[in-house]
């Protein structure tokens, strides 16, 4: 097996074996806490130029498969892991993990300290890397020092659809509308189809107006890569919307557009929250859920008040409970609301998944004229998946300039 370097932009340096493709790569160095999901990471658009790092030790064993793929192809710049499986064991696998990462060009690394990289990554947060099956360290290092920074980086054009595609209602269509690709995952509008939601996607340049014509009902807007203060598209596009008072559902990088269309500021979080487990507190109904994440930008906005914006007063409605950064945003006098998190959760806990009935629900209620401000999601189970935990929790009200992703993730 070849051997590979891994260098990190302050000089780190690890020696490890080559995983996947051979060349070399350059990207923001960052985590994901998932035990499982690996293929839903690798194919998820949101991770466009990064290498990630995944923390748990064993990748590779239930192989890869033709039905959890999140988009048309693998996304991510780099792969690190410690022990890749030797050989796939499961009945649905088609293939194996490693012959996938060289037939779509993934270069990647093993046999490294993945938990010593997570703890300086922590601790000094994400940073720009490099993986090499052919330069040196000191050449690698240039490469890396040389490469864009993802702050400034406008990606989510280059991961959207190029063209409008549209995904059926499963049995009856009951709403119809238009999706903001910044970067979407399949299961997304597999979940809202299976509500009775036909779904026009659109690409990510798509104007207000173009969403509005399709969207009928309601607009959402995807999660995706980059920086959100480089996407002033995306934001002019909600603005319309927002203005039109149609009602709008936004995640992951959905939730920093909205955050910016209302006025509201975003920052880089130092190390960014990726994985499956992350706890955050829905202010609305009272709940905490278990939420899939992938984001390292947030929205600034204060946990003790709402906002008046020119859309009406915006209230934060979801809060992450390792380090109080804002999860959620909903505009109480407007159908509008969004989440940092996945509530598709492909892969994941389906905690969160109520909330794409929550935005059914405001469709219905924005259709019939009645209130149209986000309700809250009742609490009962639709699966033995979606079970809630309700929890007594004191609601943080720490200042946001102090949030800057220094708690535990």
């Amino acid at each position: 097996m070849k051997e590979a370097l891994l260098v990190l932009e302050d000089g780190r340096t690890f020696r490890g074996q080559t995983y996947g493709a051979t060349g070399t790569t350059v990207g923001e160095a960052v985590f994901s806490t998932g035990m499982t999901g690996y293929q839903e990471t690798l194919t998820d658009p949101s991770y466009a130029g990064q290498i990630v790092t995944m923390t748990a030790p064993h990748i590779g064993n239930t192989g890869v498969n033709g039905e959890d793929d999140e988009s048309r192809r693998m996304w991510v710049a780099g792969f690190v892991v410690r022990d890749p499986a030797r050989r796939p064991a499961n009945w649905r696998a088609t293939g194996s993990l490693d012959d996938e990462l060289v037939a779509q060009g993934v270069i990647g690394i093993s046999g490294i300290d993945t938990r010593a990289l997570t703890r300086h990554l922590r601790d000094r947060g994400a940073m720009r890397a490099g993986i090499s099956t052919e330069l040196g360290a000191d050449e690698l290092l240039a490469r890396v020092t040389g490469s864009p920074s993802m702050s400034g980086a406008d990606l989510a054009p280059s991961v959207s659809a190029t063209e409008p595609y549209v995904v059926p209602a499963v049995g009856e269509k009951r709403f119809t509308i238009a999706a903001l690709d910044l970067g979407i995952k399949t299961a997304t509008p597999r979940y809202l189809a299976a509500l009775g939601v036909e779904t026009h996607v659109l690409p990510a340049t798509a104007t207000a107006e173009q969403l509005l014509e399709h969207g009928i009902d309601g607009v959402f807007v995807s999660n995706g890569p980059g920086d959100p203060a480089a996407a002033d598209y995306a934001v002019a596009a909600v603005r319309g919307v927002l203005e039109a008072r149609r009602p709008l559902f936004g995640i992951c990088f959905g939730n920093q557009i909205l955050g910016r269309a209302l006025g509201l500021g975003t920052y880089k979080l130092r190390f960014g929250h990726r994985g499956l487990n992350q706890p955050v507190l829905d202010r609305v109904s009272g709940t905490v859920r278990v939420t899939s994440h992938n984001h390292g930008f947030a929205v600034d906005a204060p946990l003790d008040a709402p906002v008046d914006t020119p859309f009406g007063p915006v209230e934060v409605s979801h809060v992450g409970l390792n380090d109080q950064v804002v999860e959620g945003l909903r505009l109480i006098d407007a159908p509008a609301f969004s989440v940092q998190f996945h509530p598709e959760a492909a892969a994941g806990p389906h905690d969160a998944n109520p909330l794409f009935g929550r935005f059914v629900d405001l469709m219905a209620a924005s259709r019939e004229g009645s209130a149209v401000t986000p309700a809250p999601v009742v609490e009962q189970s639709t699966g033995e998946n979606s079970a809630m935990t309700k929890a007594t929790v004191d609601d943080p009200a720490r200042s946001s300039s102090s949030r800057r992703n220094g708690g535990e993730a």
